[in-house]
């Protein structure tokens, strides 16, 4: 066992140790008082700022041409199995699209889904030549949808001024592109009306 002189070398070496910034006459006045709150200095902790990755802008992009679709990869068949995969999505969705789902349900499901991959035909048009145009959504930007053809033709369709139909499992949805331009990361998030004026 320590002798009491050495108890108390200790408690003073421990002490100014522990309270660094004390004087020895202050670290004294402490321990008359018998209770000794020690300090603790922490290392402040530099925090790394993170480094925000640059994506490509809006020119970029166009100068790379990362959303063209080559000529030769311009055919129906290739996208074929990206409709049915779309298909089994929008079951998913609506709860496998049973015969006794209601219609509205399943509009306003098909509303907010992603549609890339789906079948549409322009039914009405103020653009006589668009209607008729039938085939599978490969692209969809804010005001227009790129459509294939069977006849593997690659169609730009705008969405103002035209009335698509989108047909799955017997039921049967139309878009007013007039009220649909939107991102489809935009259109998940809105809220649509379910009465409102139909005009094209």
């Amino acid at each position: 066992p320590q002798g009491s002189e050495e108890a108390k070398a200790f408690v003073n070496a421990f002490l100014k140790r522990s309270m660094p910034k004390k004087k020895d006459e202050a670290i004294q006045d402490i321990l008359t008082r018998k209770a000794v709150v020690l300090e603790h200095y922490s290392k402040k902790k530099t925090k790394q700022k993170r480094k925000k990755t640059k994506g490509f802008t809006a020119k970029q992009r166009r100068e790379m041409r990362l959303f063209e679709i080559e000529p030769e990869q311009q055919r129906y068949a290739i996208f074929l199995p990206l409709h049915e995969l779309w298909k089994q999505y929008v079951r998913d969705l609506c709860h496998g699209l049973k015969p006794d789902a209601q219609p509205h349900m399943v509009q306003g499901k098909l509303l907010k889904a992603d549609l890339h991959g789906a079948i549409v035909t322009v039914t009405k048009s103020k653009c006589p030549s668009y209607v008729g145009i039938t085939g599978i959504i490969l692209q969809e930007f804010k005001h227009v949808f790129k459509i294939i053809t069977k006849e593997d033709k690659l169609k730009v369709v705008p969405k103002l001024n035209n009335v698509f139909s989108l047909e799955i499992d017997g039921f049967i949805s139309y878009i007013y592109g007039s009220k649909f331009q939107l991102r489809a990361s935009e259109r998940s998030a809105k809220k649509f009306k379910l009465k409102g004026t139909i005009d094209l």
